[in-house]
């Protein structure tokens, strides 16, 4: 019966009068499975070497991905100060060309201040009418605006003292007369006015010191903000 069965196992197109049959080959598969520790001791050895390989591999990309987040914040901001610095020095530059702008129209208004008023009507000189307005429009094109003053309190932000005169009609420290138009571009004072402040008997001399120093000082700091 054991014969029997042996013979159930060989293939049934072997030929019985080629010889019995060769033992099969084993495959490297086969032998490499074979080969393998499969004892509990081994396995577990090998769960604990793949643990701490996998926690190496997740301690390193958690570092690189800490490391790209900080390039890349380092990217941004090197790109927003650059940015910063661009529009700074594209600031500068269009307020000191504005500044030179601004002394053409200060000549222009003081020519048109002495026109006698029978050439008021004269086409060339309506021309010039023409030029200033034009150079006016584009002044506040570029964000320029004039300083109030006249008949203001004293404000040392905007205001530049230029001489005190006594009087009795208006309050202390009131601006009696614009000697220079200043101008703000946007926010930041591009020109002071330069005004005649009041002084009456109701204020003091330490009330024009105070207003002195404190032009002085906003003076100082347009220097700092400008330079």
């Amino acid at each position: 019966m054991n014969d029997r069965r042996a013979d159930d196992d060989r293939p049934t197109d072997h030929d019985p009068r080629q010889g019995p049959l060769a033992p099969r080959r084993r495959t490297r598969a086969q032998e490499r499975i074979d080969s393998l520790d499969t004892s509990p001791a081994s396995l577990a050895s090998e769960v604990t070497e793949l643990k701490e390989r996998l926690a190496r591999a997740e301690q390193e990309a958690g570092d690189n991905r800490t490391g790209w987040q900080r390039a890349a914040a380092d990217l941004a901001n090197f790109r927003r100060r650059t940015e910063q610095e661009r529009e700074e020095i594209l600031g500068l530059a269009s307020e000191s060309l504005l500044r030179k702008v601004l002394s053409v129209a200060d000549d222009l208004d003081r020519a048109m201040a002495q026109m006698p008023p029978e050439l008021t009507g004269l086409g060339w000189s309506e021309g010039i009418w023409a030029i200033d307005r034009k150079l006016r429009q584009l002044l506040a094109s570029e964000g320029l605006t004039p300083i109030q003053a006249e008949g203001l309190p004293f404000d040392p932000r905007e205001h530049e003292a230029i001489a005190h005169q006594e009087t009795s009609t208006v309050p202390d420290g009131t601006v009696l007369a614009e000697v220079q138009k200043g101008y703000r571009i946007r926010e930041r004072i591009l020109r002071p006015s330069m005004v005649t402040v009041a002084k009456n008997e109701t204020g003091s001399t330490s009330g024009q010191d105070t207003s002195d120093e404190q032009g002085r000082e906003a003076a100082q700091g347009r220097e700092a903000a400008g330079g």
